[in-house]
């Protein structure tokens, strides 16, 4: 990847062989083989280096489906915080190649018929993910590391972060200078030079990607005004 990638999703990995190393959230984190690997991808990530992996896979979640799962606080929190989430219980991430392959095979019926299945499927992952990889925390430490894992994240990576939370409320520049401490003034600037494009901009694209979300993946009818 030439440059650091952003979307308002929640990211997993499962790669077959080999390693990835991601520079995420200004931070390098190794991905292993055959260990699930789940991240904001809100987050400005990019793949730095690699070895001895030819494919592996990747399946991309709506930030607003994931919320409205209702997933442990502790899972949710540490993701938006910009952490990387791996499964540590060798047994369980035994199975996770079968289980994304089914995934795959699954969505590439074009008939739809098992989307819900799906569905359900990830979330019941990501609901084991929460218990085996985070279980064992102590919850004091845990609000430690997660501030400190904001607090690793540049001014330009926590205005995304707050938009990707909040792009769908009416959000204003001042509230998002004010969340990074700086004045708006300052903080658009600060953003175009890190991003390349403008707060406002920004915003836009998330709230128009969220709509074609919609549109392709429910009922929602689009009225179109004269």
């Amino acid at each position: 990847m030439s440059r650091p990638d952003r979307h308002n999703e929640i990211e997993i990995n499962l790669l077959r062989t080999g390693r990835l190393t991601y520079l995420l959230g200004g931070r390098k984190t190794q991905v292993e083989a055959r260990r699930l690997s789940v991240f904001w991808a809100a987050v400005p990530h990019q793949i730095l280096d690699f070895e001895d992996t030819t494919e592996y896979y990747v399946a991309t979640l709506p930030l607003a489906w994931f919320i409205q799962c209702r997933l442990p606080e502790r899972l949710v929190k540490a993701l938006l915080l910009g952490e990387i989430i791996v499964e540590t219980d060798a047994q369980i991430a035994q199975s996770d190649l079968g289980l994304l392959g089914r995934w795959e095979e699954d969505l590439n019926d074009h008939s739809g018929e098992l989307n819900k299945a799906v569905l359900l499927e990830m979330e019941a992952r990501l609901l084991r993910l929460a218990y085996s990889s985070l279980a064992g925390r102590n919850a004091s430490a845990t609000r430690q590391k997660m501030v400190a894992s904001r607090s690793k994240l540049t001014k330009v990576e926590q205005m995304a972060c707050l938009i990707a939370q909040r792009y769908t409320e009416a959000l204003t520049v001042e509230e998002i200078g004010k969340h990074v401490g700086l004045h708006p003034n300052y903080a658009m600037g600060l953003f175009k030079r890190g991003v390349g494009t403008t707060i406002v901009d920004y915003i836009t694209k998330h709230r128009v990607s969220h709509a074609q979300r919609l549109l392709a993946t429910t009922d929602i009818k689009m009225l179109m005004s004269r």
